[in-house]
């Protein structure tokens, strides 16, 4: 083959095989067919469509339509689906020491099995947040369940499955935790597949599993059609403080399973425009398709099998199929690529092209652009909050495809500069060796810390090892396109699993790849003028998305602002938990102030606001010996109560909503409550003291209601600002304190 042709051809197979990582993870194509026998996003999006109309929070008349839905279509299929009527609690939902608990309606539908060997569990959640309508969070979830409703009808499954759709999923989880502590279907435990949504658009991903999730993950490879998944993303979620219906049954320790959803458009997330029209309906496929098989092989196989099995998986996603190994493998592996790249090094040496001195040097410099390239990226990000402060408050922009493109360039640059500057001084085989040696470490120290993620630089760095003790550009090319099929799906999944808001993680999965293929980019002339023009079309993109990504009345600049009135003394406040208050929050926060209340822990940005005329709760309270039985009664339809015993020691707490009076954790001696979906009629609240106190026992009672148009001194947003995907945006609280 003509010399010149060879390195083309080289970065051809190399580039061919990026392309297949990236297509082979995207969504399907939608059944647009609402007829067809299979699963249909024509069908699965009427079901969207019925069911985000409007926002349906917990405890709503919205919420009740949306459960009414679930429960009629799932009887005019042939089920005879349930509701569970009670109190569910989770005792560590709120990181400020304060309890949860929520009055929630769980819809549980129970599929017999021919044969059963156990159950399988398919759940999502049917209420939104107070902000917006949900269609994705958890409208596609919950469409899903029903659709793959109808194909259970039509097949018949050996296992039981328990179709669950919870409530108060987005309040506290408190349906599931009451599904997982009293539900009899779930006392025996089983195999649970969630269902979710943190976007509007993109791949579905499964993320997160159950500790032993050996043999699930198997399940999961042989069934799923588009089994996008990665070990490392388990770990991930395990150390980051987010939660979903899946928590509740990970933590009981009964049950084994995964949990999966779409995460792109995060713009959108938790707010207005979580709306039907912006669903991209081959997410929802994927969600079906991905579930039913699901759902069709975990009916038929052995459960018992399956949950038996104590080992973790890896696993990730090579051209559309599942590649998984036992974690058995996972230290020698990360050795076997230490070994191998120590081997490179002495036939390195040997051969004569580099010297011991280059090596060290090349190692040494292979670290420059895992720091400059994240360092950069991040920098980038910063800039463009300073220039639009809205974008804080964003994980990624309206349209974060611009700034992606822009964010390889700019590693592409900072990888092609490095190797340009670096080649001549120190030789390409020597940054080649140590490139790999600094995969090959974080591979031994992702295999001691976050086993499921070494594979992600050890697979890379033994391959390039192996390549470069055999040596010829054919070991080469076979070395970088094991790089690129295990390193590209991650970064492309990172991309938006964590915004450009935090695009230095996959600037440095790409910085590392950039390292793998450093063997190839020798075969490159590489002038000093390439990396200007990488650069230079980083700048290009990143500016043109910074264009298209202006705020307006389609894109709109989130905020946040929350009503707080104390009744007892007549005075009012605006807070906004906007770290930089954009100019129409501005225009009600003018300084900064320390809050110590349920839900707004911490500081926050505060204003003075007029009283309104709002009434607080009121509280009747009897006391007979150590207990103090009280009645709340919120006097406005409120989303939730808050209560916070102040004076006494409090040994033991109830809570009780005209369904049952059920246990709520108490803390340091002191009630600290946010309970949500209250009746019409109040809550009952019952204290036991650990002795009479000297002082006055004092309950303090904040409620919260949705919506601030009318209050004194409220202005409308403007177009182009919206309200911020948040738990308390829009939000009006009242606080007043009541003697026991």
């Amino acid at each position: 083959m003509p010399r010149p042709l060879a390195p083309l051809l080289a970065w051809l197979l190399v580039l061919a095989a990026g392309v297949a990582a990236v297509v082979t993870i995207l969504p399907p194509t939608p059944e647009r067919d609402p007829a067809a026998p299979g699963p249909s996003a024509a069908r699965a999006f009427a079901d969207v469509e019925r069911i985000a109309v409007r926002p349906h929070v917990a405890g709503s008349p919205a919420n009740d339509a949306v459960r009414g839905y679930v429960v009629s279509t799932l009887r005019d299929m042939g089920f005879a689906p349930r509701v569970q009527d009670t109190v569910g609690v989770d005792a560590g939902s709120l990181g400020d020491g304060t309890a949860a608990a929520a009055h929630v309606r769980n819809v549980i539908t129970t599929v017999p099995g021919t044969a059963s060997t156990g159950r399988v569990f398919l759940v999502a959640h049917h209420d939104s947040v107070q902000a917006g309508p949900g269609a994705n969070d958890d409208g596609a979830g919950t469409a899903t369940l029903l659709e793959t409703a109808r194909w259970l009808r039509a097949h018949p499954p050996r296992n039981d499955v328990v179709l669950v759709s919870t409530d108060a999923e987005e309040a506290c989880l408190c349906g599931a935790e009451a599904f997982v502590a009293e539900a009899p279907e779930a006392a025996d435990g089983g195999v649970v597949l969630n269902v979710e949504a943190r976007g509007t658009s993109g791949p579905v991903i499964m993320f997160e599993t159950t500790p032993g999730n050996g043999a699930v993950v198997r399940e999961f490879a042989a069934a799923a059609p588009h089994p996008v998944a990665t070990s490392f993303a388990v770990e991930v979620y395990r150390i980051l403080p987010n939660d979903t219906d899946f928590s509740p049954f990970r933590d009981a320790g009964r049950f084994t399973g995964l949990n999966s959803a779409y995460i792109d458009g995060s713009a959108a997330y938790h707010g207005p425009q979580d709306v039907p029209a912006r669903m991209d309906l081959g997410s929802l496929q994927m969600h079906l398709d991905n579930t039913t098989a699901l759902v069709s092989r975990l009916g038929t196989v052995d459960l018992a099998a399956v949950r038996a099995e104590s080992a973790d998986a890896t696993y990730f996603p090579v051209v559309g199929h599942l590649v998984r190994y036992p974690d058995a493998l996972v230290v020698p592996l990360a050795v076997l690529a230490v070994v191998a790249v120590a081997g490179f090094a002495l036939v390195a040496l040997r051969r004569g092209p580099t010297t011991g001195r280059r090596l060290l040097a090349g190692t040494a410099a292979g670290l420059v652009p895992l720091v400059v390239a994240p360092a950069l990226a991040q920098l980038a990000w910063l800039g463009l909050t300073a220039l639009r402060p809205g974008y804080a408050a964003l994980r990624d922009p309206w349209q974060p495809g611009w700034g992606r493109v822009a964010l390889a360039c700019l590693v592409t640059a900072v990888v092609l500069a490095w190797f340009a500057l670096l080649r001549n001084r120190i030789g390409a085989t020597a940054l080649a060796v140590g490139g790999l040696a600094w995969l090959a470490v974080l591979g031994v120290v992702l295999a001691v810390a976050a086993p499921g993620g070494s594979y992600l630089t050890a697979l890379p760095a033994l391959a390039g090892g192996v390549a470069g003790m055999i040596g010829g550009r054919i070991a080469e090319v076979v070395a970088g396109v094991v790089a690129v099929l295990v390193l590209v799906p991650t970064a492309v999944l990172f991309l938006p699993a964590l915004g450009l808001s935090v695009a230095a993680v996959p600037a440095f999965v790409m910085a590392l790849l950039g390292l793998a293929l450093v063997p190839l980019l020798d075969l490159l002339p590489v002038p000093r003028l390439t990396p200007a023009v990488a650069l230079a079309a980083a700048l290009v993109l990143g500016a043109t998305g910074f264009a298209r990504n202006a705020f307006d009345a389609t894109q709109l600049a989130p905020s946040q602002l929350v009503y707080l009135l104390d009744a007892d003394a007549r005075t009012a406040r605006w807070v906004s938990a906007e770290a930089r208050p954009g100019p129409w929050t501005a225009g009600y926060v003018d300084g900064r102030e320390e809050l110590d209340l349920p839900g707004f822990g911490g500081t926050h940005a505060t204003g003075p606001a007029l009283p309104a005329d709002l009434p607080p709760a009121t509280v009747t309270a009897t006391r007979e010996g150590r207990t103090v039985t009280a009645r709340i009664s919120p006097q406005r339809a409120v989303r939730f109560v808050a209560l916070r015993s102040e004076g006494g020691v409090v040994t033991e707490a109830e809570i009780g909503t005209g369904v049952a009076g059920t246990p709520v954790p108490v803390r340091d001696g002191r009630l600290d409550l946010l309970f949500h979906a209250p009746p019409p009629e109040g809550l009952e609240l019952r204290l036991t003291l650990r002795d009479v106190p000297a002082g006055d026992l004092r309950l303090q009672v904040t409620d919260g209601s949705d919506g601030l148009d009318g209050l004194p001194g409220f202005r409308p947003r403007p177009p182009d600002v919206g309200v911020a995907g948040s738990h308390t945006s829009e939000l009006v609280a009242v606080t007043s304190s009541h003697p026991l």
